[in-house]
C-alpha cells in the first residue's frame, strides 16, 4: 500500500473525508490526547459559555486532515511536515465534519507538496482552515 508519488501528483488535485462526531469519540480523543478541558465534557459548566453547550475538540476535527493526507492523497507512506490552522467555528457533537484537502503547490527539488486544508460541517460552515505541507512517499 503506497500512495502518490509527486510525479503521480497534480495541481488542483482534492480529496477528502467526513465522518460524524460522536460523544465517544471526543471522550476518546480526551483520554488519548490527555485534553479534559470541561468545554468538552462538563454540560453544566458550559451552558453559561458561549458556544452553550460541549463542542468536540479543535484537533479531533483538524485530525481528519491528516486521515486523507494519510489515506488518500498523496496517501500511505506521506510525511506530515508542517499545519498551519485556525479555528473558526465550533464543532458540536453529531456535527458531521469533512475535511478536504488541495494541492496548491508543488516543491519537486526537495519533494514536498503544500496544500490548502479546510473542514467544513454538515452546512457547508468552515470549522478549520490551513496550509499543510507534506514529503509525498518516492
Amino acid at each position: 500500500m503506497t500512495g502518490k508519488t509527486i510525479n503521480e501528483i497534480n495541481l488542483g488535485d482534492k480529496a477528502s473525508y467526513s465522518r460524524t462526531v460522536t460523544e465517544a469519540d471526543v471522550v476518546l480523543f480526551g483520554g488519548v490526547s490527555g485534553d479534559l478541558n470541561p468545554a468538552h465534557f462538563n454540560e453544566e459548566y458550559c451552558k453559561d459559555t458561549m458556544f452553550k453547550g460541549r463542542i468536540a475538540h479543535g484537533m479531533l476535527s483538524s485530525s481528519y486532515i491528516s486521515t486523507v493526507l494519510g489515506m488518500q492523497l498523496p496517501g500511505p507512506g506521506t510525511i506530515y511536515l508542517s499545519q498551519e490552522l485556525k479555528f473558526t467555528a465550533p464543532v458540536k457533537f453529531g456535527d458531521t465534519v469533512t475535511a478536504t484537502i488541495e494541492v496548491i503547490e508543488k516543491i519537486e527539488e526537495k519533494n514536498r507538496i503544500v496544500l490548502d486544508t479546510i473542514c467544513t460541517n454538515q452546512d457547508g460552515k468552515v470549522v478549520v482552515k490551513g496550509k499543510a505541507v507534506v514529503m509525498p512517499p518516492k
